[in-house]
């Protein structure tokens, strides 16, 4: 008698779903862009550049950089479609070490990144109810937990978490730039009282721009945010990169839009001596309650980028997991479609870095290395052009090589600015690059 083979069907594994479409790329993208960065960067500008047309000047040329740069990733992101961002990236054109490098610091400064805007998330609290101010940490940690929560119930909810508070940000946004243009219609600014000096020439000019670019860069970082969801995309070799160059065209006219809103109301010499050049801003506008209104509009926009970066950094944990650079467990989905596990874990991180309160010192650390991570990513176009020709290409950059090479240029010679300002931070990276390779070959061993 011959024994009946048993068939065991084997378990499906869940897949991340495509079903995000272009409006959640645009909205991740203002989502991860759009921050205290505007709100803060102003002051810098004017300082170096004190002539309105320069100021302005500066940050239409910051966002063509990054304009290049979405160009470029927009390549790499229709040729690899699969989640996790620029680590996918590198990791597939120069190696396994090099997408651990950009890997873990990506998802490290991401979760450094969720902690940060969490206790601003928290201030502005602070300052609307005072009795919470006392309770910063505490609200914060609340933060992260509620978007969390709401994260991992499915993608769907993902999106449209992200979609709605990234609206209600660009609202608030144009309400503070509308109050500003419509005072100016009934009002003139008073520039006699503190005049500002004058404007630098020839090689002091181009110093000027390269510390005020700075600022600049930062204000615009994240532009890549929906290259974090490539597989996740319903048809990315087209959605991609007209998610990435609307929510930039979005992110520049609003920061152009602003900076003229702040010009309307307050002379260069009142932007360059304020911190906060927005709560200025509001002051001339609104008297005495400017401020109050300022931490208002604050409140509602970070959410946004709250939810961005937690999806984000869920996302490069989840690749490094089903690369065996980081727990497996890690790469589990639910029955949502959401990546629960990597969810938690970047939770998890951001709540300790808010109870250490060493998520600033990490992001000034990181800031290093993610200029880095973008000059890795476009190094990559020319290094899979190359070695995989024939590799179909959905979106082919426009203008490569001559753009491409122009936006690596740049980004290299902003990180050799950003390195030689702050020679303590370039030692501790040069540290960390160098236990890095150990740690990757012990992780790299274990996974395998």
């Amino acid at each position: 008698m011959t024994a009946t083979p048993v068939t065991v069907e084997a378990t499906p594994v869940r897949r991340l779903e495509r079903s995000l479409g272009v409006g959640f790329g645009v909205a991740v993208g203002v989502g991860t862009m759009i921050g205290a960065g505007i709100l803060r960067s102003p002051a810098e500008v004017a300082r170096q550049l004190p002539n309105p047309w320069l100021f302005l000047g500066a940050w239409l040329l910051g966002g063509t950089w990054a304009l290049l740069g979405a160009n470029a990733v927009a390549e790499l992101a229709t040729t690899v479609p699969r989640s996790g961002g620029q680590y996918v990236f590198v990791r597939r054109a120069l190696g396994p070490y090099a997408g651990f490098l950009v890997g873990w610091n990506d998802w490290l400064s991401t979760t450094a990144s969720v902690a940060a805007v969490a206790i601003v998330e928290a201030e502005a609290l602070g300052t609307l109810v005072p009795s919470l101010a006392s309770h910063q940490v505490l609200i914060a940690e609340l933060a992260v937990v509620i978007t969390t929560l709401v994260l991992v119930r499915g993608l769907r909810e993902s999106d449209r978490a992200q979609r709605t508070t990234s609206v209600v940000k660009a609202l608030v946004l144009l309400a503070l730039i509308g109050a500003c243009l419509v005072w100016r219609l009934g009002n003139a600014v008073d520039g006699t009282a503190s005049p500002p000096p004058a404007a630098p020439h020839g090689l002091a000019l181009f110093a000027a721009l390269a510390v005020a670019l700075q600022g600049i860069i930062f204000a615009f970082d994240g532009w890549v945010g929906v290259a974090y969801f490539s597989g996740e995309v319903r048809e990315p070799g087209r959605e991609i990169p007209r998610a990435l160059i609307t929510g930039l065209l979005a992110t520049l006219a609003i920061y152009l839009l602003v900076n003229v809103a702040f010009l309307a109301v307050l002379p260069m010499s009142a932007i360059a001596a304020s911190p906060l050049a927005a709560a200025s801003a509001a002051s001339v506008v609104f008297g005495a309650n400017g401020g109050t209104l300022v931490q208002l509009l604050v409140a509602l926009a970070l959410p946004s980028a709250l939810v961005a970066n937690t999806l984000c950094g869920s996302r490069v944990i989840f690749a490094l997991a089903e690369d065996r650079l980081a727990p497996a467990s890690m790469a589990g989905i639910n029955a949502g479609g959401a990546p629960a596990p990597a969810l938690l874990a970047s939770a998890i991180a951001a709540a300790v870095f808010l109870l250490s309160g060493t998520f600033e010192r990490l992001i000034a650390i990181c800031a290093f290395l993610f200029v880095a991570s973008y000059s890795l990513s476009f190094l990559s176009v020319f290094v899979l052009r190359r070695r995989e020709p024939d590799t179909v290409r959905p979106y082919r950059a426009w203008g490569h090589p001559w753009t491409t090479t122009l936006v690596l240029l740049a980004s290299l010679a902003f990180l050799g600015a950003t390195l030689a300002a702050d020679l303590r931070g370039a030692a501790i990276v040069a540290v960390l690059l160098v236990l890095s390779y150990p740690a990757y070959r012990v992780i790299a061993r274990r996974g395998a």
